[in-house]
């Protein structure tokens, strides 16, 4: 599942859920992220790509353009995201959508792309379950917190919510080592990329304000602090876009 910074901290799953339902990404990101990504993997025209924790396939029509005769395997836990990816590819015989866990993909893919979701089973559990789904000569890509400068602020410490595995862009380079990879290149998602997530989650706060109970003001109110946190820190923090390929 893609998902913002702090959503797991913040909020009650059902209010997270009603928030996003239906938002375009569950994420921050930008197709020229995925264009980039395939570009530094080597990905081929007919490669068999993986979107690991998809939401409702946000980067899938860009994983397809990055592989044009290729195949995309979008998979997410929560199968009302995979029913919104099927509205829109569903009868697109080169995606298949799954709902289920990305932990037990099975490949083999030439490609696992993975946008702000490997985090959920931290950088070098990840990497060292998706090795197994990995095609010869096979590259990942996945974005994850990280600490732009040396001495960050306590608010862009707390955007994150507590994440136990915050760091910046050398920890998660030995975090993606002690995987037993290498990284081939990295950089940040871009402010456009995290623009295009937040805005549309700022038009259903406000949808969502008229008649809120107490638990979904609280959830529309952290929703609102992310926000402002991310506008203030940005220069601070963000999500770092590494692509990383087994030694």
């Amino acid at each position: 599942m893609e998902t913002g910074p702090r959503w797991g901290a913040c909020l009650m799953m059902e209010e997270f859920f009603t928030i996003h339902a239906g938002l375009p990404r569950q994420g921050p990101g930008e197709t020229s992220d995925v264009a980039w990504a395939a570009e530094q993997a080597g990905v081929k025209p007919d490669a068999a790509i993986c979107d690991a924790g998809s939401g409702p396939g946000g980067d899938v029509g860009a994983l397809l353009r990055a592989a044009p005769s290729g195949h995309v395997t979008a998979i997410d836990m929560h199968a009302p995201f995979i029913d919104e990816a099927k509205t829109r590819f569903g009868e697109n015989p080169r995606v298949t959508l799954i709902a289920g866990d990305m932990a037990e993909i099975s490949g083999p893919f030439d490609f696992i792309w993975s946008a702000g979701a490997a985090y959920f089973l931290g950088v070098e559990g990840a990497l060292t379950l998706w090795r197994k789904a990995l095609a010869a000569g096979g590259a990942v890509a996945f974005s994850e917190p990280c600490l732009f400068i040396d001495t960050p602020s306590d608010g862009a410490i707390a955007m994150w919510g507590g994440y136990p595995r915050l760091t910046n862009a050398a920890g998660i380079a030995e975090q993606v080592a002690a995987a037993g990879f290498e990284t081939i290149a990295t950089k940040p998602v871009s402010d456009i990329g995290w623009e295009s997530y937040y805005r549309p989650i700022e038009a259903r706060v406000a949808e969502l304000r008229i008649g809120a109970d107490a638990a979904m003001t609280q959830a529309l109110d952290a929703e609102e602090r992310e926000i402002a946190l991310w506008r203030a820190h940005r220069a601070e923090t963000g999500y770092l876009l590494s692509v990383v390929r087994p030694l």
